[in-house]
């Protein structure tokens, strides 16, 4: 039997943020993880870079990148936003850089750094943390809480805080249902769209920026890079576009049309205009399209390559404007966007009250990051919402 004050479950982002400033409020912090390692998904996100937050913004542009929570997240973010995360890093020794695509890295492109320098707030902040440590009950008492883990293995705590991630079945929520909170059904966040055409997947590799990718059936669209893979599509657009979605294509089992504008800057006129001169058209490139791209697409559209575009008909022009601005494609399945796979669902955000990220129905339980029903879009959002709730939760947890 173990006591401790603070007992922080899972030892990711949210968790060991929340530890840190528990910590440094004088609480006796233990943090358990169930798995042999920490903080895994800092390490490996950002291909190893660890893209920790975004660049400052309006809080009315910030909550625009959640598909889930972020009306609710403003509130959060007011009292700890990126700028505040990124002074928070650069004041323990890691040297920030911001992207031109407003991605917040280390300067030494190494994820290990972030983590470390967690890692050293926590132990500076006197937390304990204890790996394969795997709970299986959490039962609140007049005390606190009773946690037991491993089976046998009993800790007690006046507070708890829950960031064990996302879970995707419900199977991994019964433990916060069975304590009465309602959960909402987990569905895949952040993945790509697979294409079995296989001349596309033949030119894995090349990207557009940018592209329009629609999803006609439910009326939704992004603009921004597309990358080509050998499976489909892929690149921001798509992962914007398959979060903000993510239900509607659960609910179809991932089988939906995808249209891709080619050209997202350009009208058929535009194109019309642009499609002058005596150059044999397969070495057309006024479009800044890869080649092998352009050749695909004239393929596709029907017109042969060896034309001059002066000897373009006007069927041709049509079919090439045709296939640059609505080219249709059916998905069949999803594939996971590497180290960034999050869930849509959780507890419900009306369970929580996000002063400090406490259970409504339960004082002293906390719940932060994705096991709750908010997630975000690639670019650092994610991790900012883990920071935020973390610290709120961390000293709310404190002083409860």
């Amino acid at each position: 039997m173990t006591s401790c004050d603070i007992l922080v479950i899972g030892a990711g982002a949210a968790g060991i943020f929340a530890a840190i400033h528990a910590g440094e409020k004088g609480k006796q912090v233990i943090v358990l993880e169930k798995s042999q390692k920490t903080l895994s998904k800092v390490r490996i996100s950002g291909g190893g870079r660890c893209n920790l937050t975004h660049r400052p913004m309006p809080l009315s542009d910030w909550v625009k990148n959640y598909p889930r929570g972020g009306k609710k997240l403003k509130q959060v973010f007011k009292f700890w936003d990126s700028a505040d995360t990124m002074d928070w890093f650069t004041s323990r020794g890691v040297s920030l850089k911001i992207e031109d695509d407003g991605r917040v890295f280390p300067v030494s492109d190494y994820s290990g750094d972030v983590a470390n320098a967690l890692l050293l707030a926590a132990k500076t902040a006197g937390v304990t943390i204890l790996t394969g440590q795997g709970v299986e009950k959490i039962e609140p008492n007049d005390r606190g809480f009773e946690v037991r883990v491993n089976g046998d293995n009993v800790f007690y705590a006046r507070s708890v805080i829950v960031a064990t991630g996302g879970s995707p079945t419900m199977r991994g929520m019964e433990i916060w249902k069975s304590l009465g909170l309602k959960c909402i059904p987990p569905v895949p966040s952040l993945f790509t769209f697979n294409i079995p055409e296989r001349e596309l997947n033949k030119l894995m590799g090349l990207s557009v920026n940018p592209a329009k990718v629609y999803l006609p059936e439910h009326n939704m669209d992004f603009t921004g890079p597309v990358l080509i893979t050998h499976w489909g599509l892929s690149g921001p657009a798509v992962l914007k576009l398959s979060a903000f979605a993510a239900r509607l294509l659960a609910g179809c089992n991932y089988k939906f049309v995808v249209r891709v504008q080619w050209v997202a800057d350009q009208t058929q006129a535009q194109i019309f205009q642009t499609l002058e001169g005596n150059m044999q058209l397969g070495n057309f490139n006024k479009f800044a399209l890869p080649q092998r791209l352009w050749l695909y697409l004239c393929a596709r559209a029907g017109v042969s390559t060896d034309k001059r575009v002066t000897e373009l008909s006007g069927k041709d022009k049509n079919k090439l404007a045709e296939i640059l601005l609505n080219d249709r494609y059916q998905a069949i399945g999803k594939s996971t966007f590497k180290e960034e796979f999050v869930t849509a669902g959780g507890i419900d955000l009306g369970e929580i009250d996000l002063r400090d990220f406490s259970a409504k129905k339960i004082p002293g339980l906390h719940f932060v990051g994705e096991v709750l029903d908010i997630d975000g879009i690639t670019g650092g959002f994610n991790f900012q919402a883990a920071w935020a709730a973390g610290k709120l939760a961390g000293e709310g947890a404190s002083d409860f």
